[in-house]
């Protein structure tokens, strides 16, 4: 008989500051896309990350995932990473890769996946950029 399924999310907050540029593009190019994000010296954000798994319910511990687990994966990857960072200064999986919350969304779930014992328990991240603007990632377009 198949166990249940349940989905388990924590939620944590962090405040990281970025420019969205892409040398590739004109400074003229950079500023019709990216706006007032464009600023030459940055602009932060308080960004609510969730982090979802998704996994059978143990039938001894009556857990998808430890949330003690949890955290500590979010820890390694969401405070010790990104919090009070410059992500295009201090991260250099930004060097080439525009800072976009989508992209940090990538880099929290890619981050994750390296570190999980049981990886195939990740489900999406979803970062709260503002109160209106979301961007959920589940990796449905990897490999």
């Amino acid at each position: 008989m198949a166990r249940p399924v349940a989905y388990l999310t924590r939620k944590e907050v962090i405040s990281s500051c970025h420019r969205l540029h892409n040398e590739n593009l004109t400074e003229e190019d950079n500023k019709n896309i990216y706006g007032k994000c464009n600023n030459y010296w940055g602009h932060g954000h308080n960004y609510t990350v969730e982090v979802t798994v998704c996994g059978p319910v143990d039938s001894v511990t009556g857990m998808v995932m430890n949330i003690s687990d949890l955290k500590l994966y979010m820890k390694k990857v969401l405070m010790d990473q990104l919090d009070h960072k410059n992500l295009d200064k201090d991260v250099p999986y930004f060097k080439n890769v525009v800072s976009t919350t989508e992209n940090v969304a990538i880099y929290i779930f890619n981050e994750l996946k390296k570190i999980m014992p049981n990886p195939d328990l990740l489900y999406t991240v979803k970062i709260y950029e503002t109160d209106k603007n979301i961007v959920i990632y589940g990796g449905e377009l990897d490999g």
